[in-house]
């Protein structure tokens, strides 16, 4: 590699690092300041619930990176729960294990964060396997795709994978620069995802398209690229952080989280990621009620 393009693609490393860095601050700094509050406990049972997503996430990242997760990293947050199923160390990058390493250490503080202001629960199962994306990924596109999806094979796909779970961030990596316009340098969202030729944009699109049917709601869920009039301001195509005509960030309910992460559109029906279904007493309940 020319020492021009050793230069060209470390500058575009830093531009993507430093735009991810701010998306993630405002979900870091939210979970910090939850430390010491006081909590009601009508209140309990809501800031319990996220911890499902935590673990999901913060198991993700450090298998993805790493190669292990939190019953190496931290084992007294998982609370007896048992390992996560299905992962492993993905093939990726320098730059891309470095950001995703992060990742996994900072929702390592965000488990702990929770935990220190309510009880918590164990670590629900959590099934990783390839075969649980490549299951989403062939209901997003309604068809096959030839060789079935793993997000363990490269970088882009891990990224992708990434924003299967519900990580605001990824949103943002696997998403454009501004200010990487240069053909060299074009955006990630019109990348084609080998070697399926298929771009990086239309796989969020299907992947939105498909959460907003599990969860059975209106646009709550956008790929990167929306027609100008659902934009910031009907503005812009480009669709970094997915919100609504206010820029503020769309709301799930937990039963609409439950029949997206079970990945069958019924927060009754464990299956997807939580093959025993999430815990708390919240995600329990509809499990009960069965």
């Amino acid at each position: 590699m020319s020492m021009s393009m050793s230069s060209h693609m470390g500058s575009m490393a830093s531009s993507i690092v430093a735009f991810v860095l701010v998306l993630l601050l405002p979900k870091y700094l939210a979970n910090n300041n939850n430390i010491g509050s006081s909590v009601l406990n009508s209140d309990v049972d809501l800031l319990e619930f996220p911890l499902n997503l935590e673990f999901l996430e913060t198991e993700f990242f450090l298998y993805g990176a790493l190669g292990y997760g939190l019953d190496r990293v931290a084992p007294h947050l998982t609370k007896g729960g048992p390992p996560p199923v299905g992962a492993t160390k993905a093939n990726l990058d320098n730059i891309t294990a470095d950001i995703i390493t992060q990742f996994g250490f900072q929702e390592v503080g965000h488990l702990r964060a929770i935990q220190h202001t309510v009880k918590g629960f164990p670590r629900p199962l959590l099934n990783l396997s390839s075969s649980v994306f490549a299951g989403v990924i062939k209901d997003a596109f309604g068809r096959e795709i030839t060789p079935p999806f793993d997000p363990y094979r490269n970088s882009l796909n891990f990224l992708i994978a990434s924003y299967l779970v519900p990580y605001v961030g990824l949103t943002g990596y696997v998403g454009t620069n501004p200010n990487l316009n240069k053909p060299t340098s074009r955006s990630r969202k019109e990348m084609t995802v080998e070697p399926y030729n298929i771009t990086v944009a239309e796989f969020t699109e299907r992947i939105s398209e498909l959460r907003n049917r599990l969860g059975r709601t209106d646009v709550t869920d956008e790929g990167l690229v929306v027609p100008i009039d659902l934009g910031a301001e009907g503005k812009v195509s480009g669709n970094v952080l997915s919100a609504n005509q206010d820029s503020l960030s769309y709301g799930r309910t937990p039963a609409e989280i439950l029949r997206i992460v079970y990945g069958n559109g019924n927060e009754r029906v464990p299956g997807g990621f939580f093959p025993k279904g999430a815990n708390g007493r919240i995600a329990r309940s509809y499990l009960v009620s069965r």
